[in-house]
């Protein structure tokens, strides 16, 4: 902070405080910021002319819909929104993923909190007797 002398009235050290903003420095820095950007921007642009190819690669399908687990306390099992039961669940994961590759597929698991273990250790084993080995377990975001 900037400070001036006092001349006339007041002690011998007494000085009062310049309120005025020195812009000088700032004004400095962004003229140097200025001429680096200047330097800088032909370099990095590409100046060697090249007649590109079309794109002969298929468009990537959209993500195909997830696969939901759903185990209620009491041990129900649901497929998405349909209730199955342990014996028939990767039938029904396989009819719901269709022609995809279950060892690629990603299922989803969402557990009550009052599941039992063993109920949730049967689905997780089942799965993996099925070929479904990628599984993500679903919990409630602390807030």
């Amino acid at each position: 902070m900037a400070a001036k002398l006092s001349g006339s009235g007041g002690g011998r050290y007494e000085t009062e405080q310049n309120s005025e903003i020195n812009v000088t420095p700032f004004v400095d820095v962004m003229l140097v910021l200025l001429i680096i950007f200047m330097v800088a921007a032909p370099l990095a642009s590409v100046t060697v002319q090249v007649a590109l190819p079309p794109a002969v690669a298929e468009p990537s399908a959209n993500p195909p819909k997830p696969v939901y687990i759903s185990i209620q306390s009491n041990g129900s099992i649901y497929v998405g929104d349909f209730q199955t039961d342990l014996a028939d669940l990767g039938d029904d994961l396989r009819s719901n993923i269709g022609q995809r590759n279950p060892e690629r597929e990603r299922i989803f698991i969402r557990a009550d909190r009052d599941t039992m273990y063993g109920d949730f250790m049967g689905v997780m084993n089942m799965l993996q007797d099925n070929g479904f080995y990628s599984v993500a377990l679903i919990g409630e975001e602390d807030n």
